[in-house]
């Protein structure tokens, strides 16, 4: 895959507490690399916590909380899983309503492992194709998506993933998708 340039695109995070820390780092760096500018958005401010699969995390700067981000101001989403963050962010309705928004203005959207939960919540799957953790794809088929157990999967303007063993093709993924779509604050 050529390098993608993503100089000039704003891209929204999405977590909260108890995120998967590899699913937010190894996504992050790979924008940050290809130029993205990207912004940390959560329920609060100043911090959040990582996991790593069952151990506390880092903490992170947050750059914006929920009701300070305005998903016109963004060009893209990425949505790291982790069940904890999952299962908050989709009770959160300013959460839901910046995903709603992000999708309904066909901005690329990335999300990984346990994050379709959070897009499930929003009322999007229907009729999409899509991945995620195991244990979700029960949720996802009852959603009316397509779940397929596969390392990446495209769908329009999203990218979907399984698991933190998965992150090297969703990154070339997001990135593929991401660089399609011209940045709207140049």
């Amino acid at each position: 895959m050529a390098q993608s340039d993503l100089t000039g695109m704003s891209v929204a995070i999405i977590v909260t507490d108890n995120f998967e820390e590899s699913e937010l780092t190894g996504p992050r760096e790979a924008l940050d690399n290809a130029g993205a500018d990207t912004f940390l958005i959560a329920p609060k401010p100043e911090w959040v916590r990582g996991f790593r699969h069952d151990q506390a995390g880092d903490d992170f700067p947050v750059d914006q909380t929920l009701d300070e981000a305005n998903p016109d101001e963004f060009d893209a989403l990425l949505l790291p899983g982790g069940a904890l963050n999952a299962d908050r962010l989709r009770t959160e309705k300013r959460a839901l309503e910046f995903v709603r928004r992000m999708n309904q203005e066909g901005k690329p959207i990335a999300f990984i492992c346990h994050a379709p939960w959070v897009l499930i919540s929003a009322g999007l799957v229907k009729d999409r194709r899509l991945t995620g953790f195991h244990t979700i794809k029960d949720d996802i088929i009852n959603a009316g998506g397509k779940y397929e157990d596969t390392e990446v999967i495209r769908d329009r303007n999203w990218v979907s993933s399984r698991q933190p063993s998965d992150i090297h093709a969703f990154n070339e993924a997001m990135l593929e998708l991401f660089s399609e779509r011209v940045p709207a604050h140049a």
